[in-house]
């Protein structure tokens, strides 16, 4: 257990945005725009003229009192891996841009955002094909850190986590694999939400792997996030009421998800965990026996690599070296995996998935850090070897969420120095009561 945990854990808005939905988007727009940002890497497509039509069109509702839910007017941007009738879906890649091929509808989940009023600014830059937790793309740049240019912003979902902090938009929508819309969120100081897995469809959005792949939104609040996600799970929206922590049970998972952290992590982790057992949650360290074997069962290669192999191997073929290299050696391991160890892998995670839901039955929610690591710097990437130290460093905690087909949040702490996630997780299909948890612990802190 890091040492940190071991001395720390145990120790008992007005949000500014102008009024009208035109006005928040000239002003996304601007941010978007100025060439002294990061809106050039962050944006690879930008919809001014259809943005401002949609904006107009909200406020003219607004006007008459018959906006079309909690989204309308809203100031939002999709992640490059979502289709949009008509264009090509690139998902990162220049490779999938030259092979041309036009979307014929858009996404279910685009569709449902612009039936709900979103006024969509613009497609967000990712990782060439989600493929890793980083966020380098060297085919269309990488966006920087909001809070300092010279780190990395996070992955997969990179211009999107950066649009939000640097008000590009309001709230943004991105994929999560294995972390891509939780890792980028906590480096870059945001909310970013992982749903259970079936609650969004993810039709429409280029796929890594279709045993993990889920959809879900970043934002600046948990409030945000619940509204986006209920728009696009189909949900009726009700209002966010913050839940009481009085008695919540939440447990800290011992092993792999709090050892080997770096010290920028753990220590305000550590100190958030404190407050909230002080706001009367009942904290305890929860000993869960099944991280071992998730261990072994990804030893095998694991599901991302061999599922994307299957979707890539004849691109690899014929066009491997236009493709990211860090992305290409992941993709390429997946060759290796046979149909026999794989089939025995989707049959130990289901018994997994099982009793890891038991076992959360008993608790409200777990809590733990997002990331072992802050944001490092572009420099601390540059190489194959610290690119994939880095990479694992920041997959390892989000990804356990996805194998286990849970639900997370991730939320910005007080932090010292640059941003720090306390990720909250809660048993597949409890998503509402953790958006009320999270709710809660975003009030704590704010306070």
């Amino acid at each position: 257990m890091n040492r940190i945990f071991r001395n720390f854990v145990g120790r008992g808005r007005t949000d500014g945005r102008p009024d009208s939905s035109r006005d928040r988007l000239e002003s996304a727009l601007a941010r978007i725009g100025d060439k002294k940002g990061e809106g050039s890497r962050a944006c690879l497509t930008v919809y001014a003229k259809a943005a401002r039509k949609a904006a107009d069109a909200a406020d003219a509702r607004a006007r008459s009192g018959l906006a079309l839910g909690p989204l309308d007017g809203r100031i939002v941007s999709i992640k490059d891996l979502f289709d949009v009738a008509g264009e090509v879906t690139r998902a990162g890649s220049k490779v999938l841009l030259s092979e041309g091929k036009l979307a014929v509808a858009d996404a279910p989940a685009v569709a449902r955002l612009r039936a709900a009023g979103a006024v969509i600014v613009a497609k967000t830059n990712m990782t060439e094909f989600a493929f890793s937790g980083v966020g380098l793309n060297p085919h269309f740049g990488t966006p920087g850190n909001p809070h300092d240019r010279e780190r990395i912003p996070g992955g997969s979902s990179s211009g999107a986590a950066v649009a939000v902090a640097d008000g590009m938009c309001e709230i943004a929508i991105g994929s999560d694999t294995g972390g891509s819309t939780r890792i980028p969120a906590a480096l870059c100081g945001i909310v970013g939400w992982k749903p259970s897995k079936q609650r969004v469809p993810t039709e429409g959005a280029f796929p890594l792997s279709h045993t993990l792949d889920s959809i879900g939104p970043m934002a600046r609040t948990v409030a945000d996030c619940a509204r986006a996600d209920a728009v696009m799970a189909g949900d009726t929206w009700e209002e966010l009421a913050p839940a009481s922590l009085q008695g919540l049970r939440i447990g800290i998972p011992l092993g792999l998800p709090i050892d080997d952290l770096d010290d920028a992590v753990a220590a305000p982790c550590a100190d958030a965990m404190v407050r909230i057992e002080r706001a009367g949650a009942a904290v305890s360290f929860a000993a869960i026996p099944y991280f071992e074997e998730m261990l072994a069962i990804n030893a095998k290669g694991g599901f991302a690599p061999k599922e994307a192999y299957a979707i890539h191997q004849k691109r690899l073929e014929a066009h491997g070296k236009e493709i990211d290299p860090n992305v290409r050696a992941r993709i390429e391991r997946g060759g290796s995996i046979g149909t026999e160890d794989y089939a025995e892998m989707l049959l130990a995670r289901k018994r997994l998935v099982r009793a890891m839901d038991g076992q959360l039955a008993e608790l409200d929610a777990l809590m733990l850090p997002t990331t072992a690591i802050c944001a490092p710097k572009f420099d601390d990437v540059a190489t194959a070897e610290s690119f994939s130290k880095r990479n694992m460093q920041l997959l390892r905690n989000p990804s356990i969420v996805n194998f286990f087909d849970l639900c997370a949040i991730s939320l910005p702490i007080p932090s010292p120095k640059l941003p720090v996630g306390l990720m909250l997780v809660a048993r597949n299909g409890r998503d509402r009561r953790l958006f009320e948890i999270a709710a809660a612990v975003e009030t704590l802190f704010a306070g």
